[in-house]
């Protein structure tokens, strides 16, 4: 397998980029070709013993900040993110990912990939982090301002990543909403569930977001403007619960001086927190976002994974690793397949 790697994509460029791909190689064994200005990721790389790992370097020399706007796509197109998207596009390797401009990303992969035939809208696709088993949320930024006919086209490539990935039969799709009645939410979501309730899919109706976190449905639909707040107020709330916890339990004299008091008793009690150890730790990385890599971009005629800005290395690795197992459950395939059936011979996507 061969996936691209935007070597100039994260906000440490190229420190984190390069550092994931060397250990996305060494994990794996995939070959790893990273692009952006040659002399600059060789130089990086040289850091690193590489010997026997199948990575390549291959010349960008322009590079899209994540201030610009998405005209850079056409006016730089020997950016890391074009020469690698269009690599993608003429079959010199499996996937792309990226950590840089989300919407340069997005706009590279319409523009030269183009979007698989009758999907009319992408999606980015992203494992919720808090459910006691894995959901995929999407969309989460990708379409914005949706019509029905888009959530149900992003509920079917959800089935069929969860279906192929995740290896789950018939998975439980949810419509997230301000109530679970079928009358509950706005034009969109009351229209939206008609379209669901009838489409064959397992629709197990609306769902609030503590159902969410609670795992009521395997794959949850939502617009990319509600479900980009939902998934950043999320992760926002776990960081404020960590640092709440840190300073409420170590600031001030009186929890110093507790502290200091039941020091004795801790001591006593380290087989059984050690015990805990485990637990504390998956809780942990339940919760890192690094964990998770980044969010698959659905609907493209390609394989593209998009991570986040702050990326560090183990992030950028995930996100290779996301973008392998799509590669290796052949989603792009059923999407198209599903896209296919579901478009009339003769009729033009929008």
């Amino acid at each position: 397998m061969r996936i691209v790697l935007d070597a100039m994509g994260s906000d440490g460029r190229p420190v984190p980029d390069v550092a994931g791909g060397v250990m996305a190689a060494r994990e794996w064994g995939d070959e790893i070709i990273l692009v952006g200005p040659e002399e600059v990721v060789r130089a990086e790389l040289a850091r690193y013993d590489t010997s026997g790992l199948p990575i390549t370097v291959v010349h960008a020399p322009e590079v899209i900040d994540m201030h610009e706007h998405t005209d850079a796509v056409k006016r730089k197109r020997d950016s890391s993110i074009r020469v690698g998207m269009r690599m993608v596009r003429d079959g010199q390797a499996d996937a792309f990912v990226s950590a840089g401009n989300t919407a340069a990303v997005l706009a590279s992969a319409i523009f030269d990939l183009g979007r698989i035939r009758g999907i009319k809208r992408p999606a980015l696709a992203t494992i919720y982090p808090v459910a006691p088993n894995p959901v995929l949320l999407l969309d989460n930024g990708a379409t914005t301002d949706c019509k029905p006919e888009y959530l149900l086209q992003f509920a079917r490539m959800g089935v069929a990543y969860v279906e192929r990935v995740w290896g789950i039969p018939n998975p439980r799709v949810g419509l997230v909403s301000n109530g679970e009645e079928p009358d509950k939410g706005n034009m969109l979501v009351r229209d939206t569930y008609a379209l669901l309730a009838r489409s064959g899919l397992n629709f197990v109706g609306n769902v609030e977001p503590k159902e969410v976190t609670r795992g009521a449905a395997d794959v949850v639909l939502t617009d990319g403007f509600t479900g980009n707040v939902m998934l950043k107020t999320t992760e926002a709330i776990a960081s404020f619960l960590f640092r709440f916890l840190r300073r409420e339990l170590t600031g001030g004299l009186l929890n110093k001086v507790a502290l200091v008091l039941l020091l004795p008793g801790l001591v006593a009690m380290l087989p059984g927190l050690a015990l805990l150890v485990p637990s504390l730790r998956r809780v942990a990385k339940r919760l890192d976002y690094a964990e998770y890599g980044g969010a698959l971009l659905m609907g493209v005629d390609g394989v593209v994974v998009i991570g986040h800005g702050r990326s560090n290395a183990k992030a950028v690795k995930n996100a290779v690793g996301q973008a392998r197992r799509a590669v290796m459950g052949n989603v792009l395939e059923a999407v198209r397949a599903g896209a296919a059936q579901a478009v009339p011979e003769g009729e033009d996507e929008e």
